[in-house]
Parts: C-alpha cells; structure tokens; sequence
C-alpha cells in the first residue's frame, strides 16, 4: 500500500504540488479568517490583497520595500566580504581559530535585538544601524558555514598537491576554492534568509522606513490587515531571492549530487 501511495506521489509533477500546496494554505487561510479567536490577527486573502492599495495610496509601500532591500542588500554584501576571508584563516591557521571562533560563537546566540540598541548608540540612527545589524547576522551565519566547508576538505587532496610542488596560492585556488564552493554557495544561500529574518530587529529602532519598521508602526495601532500584507511581502521576497540562489548554485555545482528539501 505504501509503494503504491509513494509511486503516485511520485508521478504528480513539481508544479502540481506547489500548487496544491497553495491551495492548501489557501484553505488554511481561510479557516483561521472565520473563526472568531483569530479572524482579527488573520484578514481574508482578499482582504488583505486590498492592502496592497490602501498602502499605495499612503505612499508608504514602494519607499518601505526599496528602503529593506536597500538594507539588506548594503548588510548583506558586507556580511559575506568578511565572512569569506575570516572563514578561511579559521580553517587554515590555528591560532586566529583558536582566537575568533569562542567571539563567533558567543555573539551568534545573542539575538541581534539585544544588541541594536548599542549600535544605535554608537553609529547612530537611519540605515547605519540597520546595515551594521545585518551584517553581523550575516557574517556569523555565513563564516560558521564557509569554515565547516573548508576545514573538513580532505588533507589527501592537499598533501597530493604539496607532493607534486604546489605552493600556497596554487592550493588555494586549484584545491580549496573548487572544494569549498558548494559550501560557499550554502552559505550565501543561509546569509540571505539571515539577513531578512534579522530585518525586523534591525529596523526596531531609529528608521524612518522599511517592512520591519512599518510592521511595527502597523502593530502599535493594531492594523492588522496590511501588516500581514507586509509580512507576505518579506516571505515572498526570500522565496525570490532563494530561488536565484538556488538556480546559481545548480549552475556552479551541478556535478553534485543534492537533494532538495
């Protein structure tokens, strides 16, 4: 019984399960609009499509998108431009390992809210902080990952190298590089949903714009309806940004063999 409920999962193709998913949650959606305990916190999808609108019309939604993505983009881009090489010298020499990784570890389990109101008081408020928060988030999400890449390369493939006169760079670029690459396309991949999800925390306090500043503008006065619009909004947006990531590294490492979750 199960094989034949396994093959007929398995002949549906992947665009018919999304969509079945879709409706799903459609469904979902649309249960939790009619019951009274959670009709205010959940609109109707139709409701809340409304939104989209009622925002515009405040002027609001375009500049909120641009100024998050602004953000994001500016704390994320840094994150992976330090994570990349600090990775490395982790995973190559023992004493910056020894040195950094305790100050990794310590600061990757503080939740970037704790900590946003000493960046606001040290480089003050607008996009500074926001972009100094992400980046944080970004560069420990994304470091951790590269390092665990490069560190359990396999030292045969080193040695073989160093045997057959290879120097440093040489290593670097014929062996670790191609080696590390699907861990560095991870990494980027885990630095982009870290960099949303830390956005929230990262416009909580001082700016003037953006989707985790107008949720929280909208919480304040209890405006549900287009506050889940706003939260869609940033789920859509890293389902995009995913995406892309993946189809790149489909691209760059398709001689390996994965599997999707």
């Amino acid at each position: 019984m199960k094989k034949k409920q396994s093959s007929l999962a398995d002949r549906i193709p992947p665009k018919a399960w999304l969509a079945i998913s879709l409706i799903a949650a459609l469904i979902v959606w649309t249960i939790l609009s009619v019951l009274p305990t959670t009709s205010r916190s959940f609109p109707n999808a139709i409701v809340t499509i409304q939104q989209i609108k009622v925002m515009l019309d405040r002027g609001v939604l375009l500049t909120d998108i641009a100024s998050s993505l602004i953000s994001v983009s500016m704390g994320y881009i840094l994150g992976f431009v330090l994570a990349l090489p600090m990775a490395i010298l982790m995973a190559w020499y023992l004493p910056v390992r020894n040195v950094i990784q305790p100050w990794i570890l310590f600061i990757r389990n503080i939740p970037p809210l704790a900590y946003v109101p000493l960046i606001v008081m040290t480089v003050g408020v607008g996009r500074k902080p926001q972009v100094v928060v992400i980046t944080i988030a970004t560069f420990l999400t994304m470091c951790i990952t590269i390092y665990q890449g490069v560190v359990n390369i396999d030292d045969t493939l080193i040695r073989a190298a160093r045997v057959l006169g290879a120097k440093d760079r040489d290593i670097f670029v014929r062996v670790i590089a191609p080696a590390s690459l699907p861990f560095i396309l991870t990494a980027v991949r885990l630095g982009a949903s870290t960099a949303l999800t830390t956005l929230i925390a990262a416009e909580s306090t001082g700016a003037i714009a953006g989707l985790g500043m107008r949720i929280r503008s909208l919480n304040s006065n209890y405006e549900a309806k287009p506050m889940l619009l706003y939260i869609i909004i940033i789920g859509i947006i890293g389902i995009s940004v995913e995406k892309l990531i993946k189809f790149a590294e489909r691209k760059l490492t398709g001689w390996q063999e994965k599997r999707e979750l």
